[in-house]
C-alpha cells in the first residue's frame, strides 16, 4: 500500500516495524492535547494508529498539531516506537506501537461533521445519514459492511470462474418487456418519440446468450424497477445473474447450493450453516407448514390444519368457513398463555393487519385448564382436541385463523414471524438456507381477465402438467379462472435465507410454440407477442438449447450476512423510502431545453378528488 504519501496504512504498523522511519496518511479520528504532548488517532479504512507529537522533539509539527481537528486529513512522518508498558491498546491491531512524529502536514481541513464519525454506536437520524452519505461511509459499521460486500462479490466471481462460467455484461438500454414491475424509461434523442427501458433484469438477454452457445453465463448485474420500496427493495439493485444450458432443475439447484455454501464459508466462516444439503419443500408444503413461501426455519412454531378437529365443533366461524371450502389453521406460541388482555388485543389487530378476518386464541394454563373466549361455544372435548392438534404444552398460547385457503395460512404465517421476534426465537448467527419449488405456474388476474406468471413469464412447466396449459373453452386467447392452467406447476425454484427470498429461478420454456401458448394465457395476443417478445421468439427458431438459471440478490445477501434488516445498510448510495437521493437531490427538475430537444413534456400528476 506504499504511495507517495504513505509507507504503511494506518492498520499495518506492528512491533516488527519498530525503529523504522515511516509516513502515514489519513483522517484524524481523535485528538488529545496534553500541552507538551499531542496525541492523534490517525484513521484510514485499514485501521487506526496512534500518533504522538512532542513539542520538545518536533516543535514545528507540534504547532501544526495544535490547530488540527477531527476529520482533518494529515500526513505524519516519524519513527515507529513501542508504546510504554501499560499504555498498549489491546482493542487495536496497531495497539503495541505508536508513531513519534517528526513532521506533520495538513492535506485538507474539515468542518465539524453533522454527526460523530468516531462513535460507531451513536444514534444518527437516517435522513441525515443519507444526506451526508459520504461521511456516513467513513464510519466503522458502514465500512465493515461494504468491505464484506466486496468480499462477497469477489468470492462469487471466483467460484463461477472456477466452474467454467463466462462473465458477460448485458446492456442497460433495452426494450421494455413486462416482467412484473414498472420500467424506468429513457427517451431517445436520435429516434424522437421512442424510448429505451432500463432492465428489470437481464432475463431475455441471458436466454439469448444460451441460444448463442455460451453454455454457462454469469454477471453481477445492475437492475432497475419502478416499484414501491420497503426494507428489502430499492429502485436500483444488484443481483448475481446466471444461466446454464443443457440442465435440469436438479442441475441448477445443485450448482447454486454448492456455490452458496462455498461463498458463505469464505466470507463469513464464523457463521454456521444450519443444513448441508439445504432442506427442500414444495410451495404448498411451505404455505401449509409456515404460512409463507419464504419461511424462516430456524425456529418451529409450525402451522397445523385444524379441519378435522374443528369440523362440527359447534363454533359458527369454524363450521361456516369449512362448509364454504375454507381452512382453519393454528400454531402454539410457547410460554405466552399468561399474556395480558392488551397483548391479546394487539395480536388480534396484527392478524387483521396481515389480512385475517380475526384471530381466535386458546391459552393452555399450567394446570391444564383451557381458557378461551370461544370455549363456551365448542362441543365437549373439542377445545382439548384443538390444543392437542397443534402440539401445545402447558403455558402455551394457541393462535388460530379461519379463512380462505392460502390467505388464512399467510396471515397466520406473518403472525408466526411476529411472535418469533417477540420471543427471541431463531439463532441470529445461523445461516438457514432452504429451497422452495413447485410453485403455481399462474395466478388469476380478475381485473385483467388473464393468467399472470407467479414469478417469471419464461418459466417452464412440469412435463406432467404441460397439458394443463389450456383454457376450458379450448381457445388459449380466452382464459377464465376455471381453466386447468390454474393447476399447472412451474419449474420454478426459490432459495430462501432466514425468512428472506434470496433468489429465484427456473428452467425456461425453450420451445417457441409452448412459449406462445403460455403468453396467450397471460393475455398477450399474437400481435402483442411480436411487439414485446419478437426478438426471443425469433431466436427460438434457431435451435435454442434447454436452459435454466437463477438470480440472487447481492444486496439482500450482504444484508443478511451483516445482520441487517434493510438493504440500504449495505449499499453505498441508496435512496429513501420515497425513492429520493437526499445527497445529490434527485430526482430533480429537468432543463426545459433538454426536454425540447427530446420532444418531451413532464406533466404534474393530478391530485385525486377530495
Amino acid at each position: 500500500m506504499e504511495t507517495a504519501y504513505r509507507d504503511l496504512t494506518c492498520g499495518d504498523a506492528r512491533l516488527s516495524h519498530v525503529g523504522r522511519e515511516v509516513a502515514l496518511a489519513g483522517w484524524v479520528h481523535r485528538r488529545r492535547d496534553l500541552g507538551q504532548l499531542i496525541f492523534l488517532d490517525l484513521r484510514d479504512r485499514y485501521g487506526i494508529t496512534q500518533v504522538v507529537i512532542d513539542r520538545h522533539d518536533a516543535p514545528e509539527a507540534h504547532t501544526v498539531g495544535a490547530d488540527v481537528r477531527t476529520e482533518f486529513v494529515v500526513r505524519a512522518r516519524g519513527v515507529l516506537a513501542k508504546r510504554l508498558a501499560g499504555t498498549e491498546n489491546a482493542k487495536l491491531a496497531t495497539g503495541d506501537v505508536e508513531l513519534r512524529v517528526q513532521d506533520l502536514r495538513v492535506l485538507s481541513t474539515a468542518k465539524t461533521p453533522p454527526f460523530p464519525i468516531n462513535e460507531p454506536d451513536a444514534e444518527v437520524d437516517d435522513a441525515l445519514r443519507l444526506k451526508y452519505r459520504y461521511l456516513d461511509l467513513r464510519r466503522e459499521p458502514m465500512q465493515k459492511r461494504l468491505l464484506l460486500r466486496s468480499r462477497l462479490v469477489h468470492a462469487i466471481r471466483e467460484v463461477h470462474h472456477a466452474a467454467g462460467f463466462v462473465e458477460i455484461e448485458t446492456p442497460l438500454l433495452i426494450k421494455a418487456t413486462p416482467e412484473g414491475a414498472r420500467d424506468f424509461i429513457v427517451p431517445s434523442r436520435l429516434q424522437p418519440g421512442s424510448a429505451y427501458a432500463l432492465p428489470q433484469s437481464p432475463q431475455q438477454l441471458k436466454q439469448l446468450l444460451m441460444v448463442s452457445g455460451f453454455d454457462r453465463y454469469f454477471q453481477i448485474a445492475r437492475c432497475l424497477r419502478d416499484e414501491d420500496l420497503r426494507g428489502d427493495r430499492q429502485p436500483e439493485f444488484t443481483q448475481l445473474d446466471l444461466e446454464m444450458s443443457f440442465v435440469t432443475e436438479a442441475d441448477v439447484m445443485a450448482f447454486v447450493e454448492r456455490m452458496v455454501i462455498e461463498v458463505s464459508r469464505s466470507v463469513t466462516p464464523e457463521r454456521p450453516i444450519a443444513n448441508d444439503p439445504f432442506p427442500r419443500m414444495t410451495y404448498r408444503e411451505a404455505i401449509d407448514r409456515y404460512g409463507s413461501d419464504k419461511p424462516d426455519i430456524r425456529y418451529g412454531l409450525e402451522l397445523h390444519s385444524l379441519a378435522d378437529v374443528a369440523a362440527g365443533s359447534g363454533f359458527r366461524v369454524f363450521d361456516e368457513t369449512l362448509d364454504g371450502g375454507g381452512v382453519v389453521y393454528g400454531f402454539a406460541a410457547p410460554g405466552m398463555a399468561g399474556a395480558p388482555r392488551s397483548r391479546l388485543d394487539e395480536l388480534t389487530e396484527d392478524a387483521k393487519r396481515h389480512g385475517a378476518r380475526g384471530l381466535i386464541w386458546m391459552a393452555l394454563e399450567e394446570g391444564g385448564t383451557i381458557r378461551s373466549p370461544i370455549a363456551k361455544f365448542l362441543v365437549e372435548g373439542r377445545a382439548a382436541a384443538i390444543v392437542a392438534a397443534v402440539g401445545a404444552k402447558p403455558g402455551d398460547l394457541v393462535l388460530i385463523v379461519a379463512g380462505d385457503d392460502i390467505h388464512a395460512q399467510e396471515a397466520l404465517g406473518r403472525l408466526r414471524v411476529d411472535c418469533a421476534a417477540r420471543l427471541g426465537l431463531g439463532d441470529p448467527d445461523v445461516l438457514s438456507y432452504l429451497w422452495v419449488n413447485r410453485f403455481p405456474m399462474y395466478q388469476w388476474d380478475a381485473d385483467g381477465h388473464r393468467w399472470d406468471a407467479t414469478h417469471n413469464p419464461f418459466s417452464g412447466v412440469l412435463p406432467e402438467d404441460e397439458e394443463l396449459l389450456a383454457t376450458s373453452s379450448g381457445d388459449p386467447s380466452d382464459p377464465s379462472p376455471g381453466d386447468p392452467a390454474g393447476r399447472a406447476r412451474a419449474l420454478q425454484y426459490d432459495i430462501v435465507l432466514n425468512g428472506w427470498e434470496l433468489g429465484g429461478g427456473s428452467i425456461r420454456i425453450h420451445r417457441r410454440e409452448l412459449l406462445e401458448r403460455s403468453f396467450l394465457l397471460m393475455g398477450h395476443s399474437e400481435k402483442a407477442q411480436r411487439e414485446k417478445f419478437g426478438g426471443i421468439l425469433e431466436a427460438f427458431e434457431y435451435g435454442p438449447p434447454p436452459h435454466g438459471g437463477i438470480a440472487l440478490g447481492i444486496d439482500r445477501w450482504a444484508a443478511l450476512l451483516t445482520y441487517q434488516t434493510n438493504i440500504r445498510e449495505v449499499m453505498a448510495f441508496p435512496k429513501t423510502q420515497s425513492g429520493t437521493d437526499l445527497m445529490l437531490e434527485a430526482p430533480s427538475p429537468v432543463d426545459p431545453a433538454l426536454l425540447d430537444e427530446l420532444g418531451l413534456a413532464l406533466k404534474p400528476r393530478k391530485k385525486p378528488d377530495a
